[in-house]
């Protein structure tokens, strides 16, 4: 019997090992993998990622030397037409000055079942194209042909790059599920590297050497009588380093809530160059502090060298200035011009595209240019500034000290141990107010001599919204009342990004669906552009969708559309920070007029709410006077980042809020 048992066994491990080998090669789609109609693990899922491997290694030429050569190979099912995107692939790869990186494709097929049989399309010249960026980068892109639900897509491309500093960021969670993701690297005795990996998942690691060999061949030229010419060659063996992560059934990542960038907690594999020692030579260091980073950013052309040009704004610094001497209106002054005159081009970077001069004269540049000009022309009118390099908050957050952990940079002007962070690209953004995409925890502030210091880049001061409202209740339930809201620092900012270019008709449009279609009149707006001031906006309303009108009585929540209805917070467990991005308070002064005949029978009870953790707090303050009811409500949240461990305190906070939020008056009639 166990002998019976024993062979069972190995037929079944037999069996699984045969049905992985076949799945993990391309080319080989099974009928089962089209047939399958949703993930067997996530019935949601729009499509999933049957397998991705991916392979890093060296190759070796007299002419270039090392180059590293990543391959990828991957293997999708489409469930949904949500998950079509999935069969588009965009790789970027380096084309700036030196030598260029090279991207090519290989074995891209759709697989589809028809008529009980696999009907593959292969990817044709007309799908595959590719598209500079900048200067800098570009992008390699693939659409695949014939997609449709049900159709599983593989392809497979190569990244060749000179550049041995990092590899490609292997990342093994996606926003659909990862049934299997592999990741090798072989790398030469030559070179050292520091991997990390990143996530709440960690993959399996294993670790393996073998030999392997380059050919090196040299000429050298005998003189004499004649010239002669010999050739030699010479083949040197070396250990090859071979580290395999993996990482099975890896569940969708699922964007929360309050999520900066949820790349941050993918599960991911990094390399980081730390060190070379090639024969006959010293070892040379790489893995370095982000002291050394800075100053390598400072020194470049690109950055420093361009911060120190000034000749081309001069006479006109010398006109905006004229008589000016308090250092705050200077800043002001400087801020606003460079803020008025140039025009962001979209583009992000701490390096210069076509320079501060070139962007002055056409009054449009990248983040570099906008801000390291604004930077010069405030050290020209005496003042203390410095550039800060930043990483946005679609760039993430880096774990380790190199180049591509910014992407940004604004000026910071340092006045009696106060710091005022300043970004001209954005026609809205005031001193001390950098645009939200930039409102990313911390940057790092340049000094003349390259040493630098991180520096908090989240405010201190609460971004308001207060409201005043009043309203009448008819006999039939309608209401018809008034409306002013005021906006203030980010909220401001955030308003005017959003609807500040909106035609009128087309936002109150999009206001009245999104306040319970109430019907808008008499709208208007103060200080839509006046970036010092607050964003307000008065109009008055009726609305039908309110009141319950059950019998001889009526009820309502007295906050009618300015009421939340659903917990933003519904995980049992939150594995990620909640980032507001900025603290807020929120204030509603209410007034309520309810109809003649009809008496308050019952009002919600007071309160007021505070956590230990001084995270948020809540009071409800209601009165009734005569056929006037009074309600004062304020809402703050102090703390813009709240750690997963007080999740749970903010979600019993929010679940409370909007429950007394929802609480209903009850009317009576007389």
């Amino acid at each position: 019997m166990k002998s019976t048992r024993k062979l069972l066994f190995v037929g079944m491990l037999l069996s699984f090992i045969s049905l992985n080998a076949q799945e993990f090669e391309l080319g080989k789609v099974s009928i089962k993998e089209l047939e399958e109609k949703k993930h067997p693990t996530d019935t949601s899922a729009a499509a999933a990622i049957l397998y991705t491997k991916g392979k890093t290694s060296f190759s070796y030429s007299n002419v270039k030397g090392f180059s590293v050569i990543t391959e990828v190979e991957t293997r999708i099912k489409i469930y949904k037409k949500e998950g079509y995107d999935w069969a588009n692939k965009t790789v970027e790869f380096y084309t700036g000055t030196g030598a260029a990186e090279r991207v090519d494709y290989s074995k891209s097929v759709t697989y589809n079942l028809v008529g009980g049989k696999i009907e593959k399309t292969k990817l044709k010249s007309d799908g595959e194209f590719v598209q500079k960026m900048n200067k800098f980068w570009s992008h390699s892109k693939i659409t695949m042909p014939n997609v449709k639900e049900g159709s599983v897509i593989e392809y497979k491309y190569t990244i060749e790059s000179p550049y041995t500093s990092t590899f490609p960021e292997w990342k093994m969670q996606q926003n659909i599920p990862v049934n299997y993701s592999e990741y090798t690297t072989e790398i030469p005795e030559y070179y050292e590297y520091n991997a990390f990996t990143k996530g709440f998942l960690a993959p399996s690691i294993s670790k393996t050497v073998q030999r392997g060999t380059i050919e090196i061949s040299s000429k050298e030229r005998e003189s004499g009588r004649t010239v002669k010419t010999t050739f030699t060659n010479e083949k040197i063996d070396y250990q090859i380093k071979i580290t395999k992560y993996v990482l099975k059934e890896v569940a969708a990542l699922k964007d929360e809530a309050y999520v900066n960038n949820i790349d941050n907690y993918s599960a991911a594999v990094l390399h980081e160059l730390a060190s070379t020692k090639f024969p006959n030579a010293m070892v040379e260091l790489y893995a370095t502090s982000w002291e050394a980073i800075v100053k390598k950013i400072y020194d470049s052309e690109d950055f420093g060298g361009e911060l120190n040009k000034k000749n081309y704004f001069e006479e006109d610094l010398k006109v905006l200035l004229a008589g000016v001497t308090d250092k705050k209106e200077k800043l002001v002054r400087i801020f606003q011009f460079v803020q008025q005159r140039m025009n962001w081009n979209n583009y992000t970077g701490y390096s210069c595209i076509d320079g501060v001069r070139t962007a002055y004269n056409q009054k449009t540049g990248n983040i570099a240019e906008i801000n390291l000009m604004l930077t010069a022309m405030l050290q020209s009118a005496g003042l203390l500034a410095r550039p800060v390099l930043v990483s946005t908050r679609a760039n993430g957050v880096s774990i380790f000290p190199n180049k591509s952990a910014y992407n940004y940079v604004i000026a910071a002007v340092e006045d009696d141990n106060n710091i005022v962070l300043l970004d001209a690209s954005d026609k809205y953004a005031v001193p001390n107010q950098i645009p939200f995409r930039a409102l990313n925890w911390s940057g790092r502030l340049i000094r003349p001599e390259g040493s630098s210091v991180s520096i908090d880049l989240m405010p201190k001061s609460a971004s308001k919204e207060n409201v005043m409202m009043n309203y009448s209740i008819d006999k039939s339930g309608a209401i018809t009342g008034k409306i002013r809201k005021q906006y203030s620092e980010y909220n401001a900012q955030i308003f005017r990004n959003n609807y500040a270019k909106l035609k009128e008709e087309q936002y109150l449009e999009k206001l009245e669906n999104d306040l319970n279609k109430i019907e808008i009149s008499e709208y208007t707006r103060a200080n839509a552009t006046d970036i010092f001031q607050p964003v307000m906006e008065t109009f008055s309303f009726t609305g039908a969708n309110f009141c319950d009108v059950v019998g001889d009585k009526i009820y309502i929540a007295p906050l009618l559309f300015l009421s939340s209805k659903k917990n933003p917070f519904t995980q049992e467990k939150r594995e990620y920070p909640v980032d507001f991005g900025f603290p807020f308070q929120d204030k509603y002064a209410i007034n309520i007029e309810i109809p003649e005949g009809y008496a308050i029978e019952s009002l919600p009870a007071a309160a007021n709410l505070q956590t230990q953790e001084n995270i948020c707090s809540f009071r409800y303050i209601i009165q009734a006077n005569g056929n006037k009811i009074q309600l004062s409500i304020t809402q703050d949240v102090f703390s813009p980042i709240v750690s997963p461990v007080d999740y749970p305190v903010l979600k019993e906070s929010y679940m409370k809020i909007i429950e007394k939020q929802n609480e209903k008056i009850v009317l009576k009639k007389i």
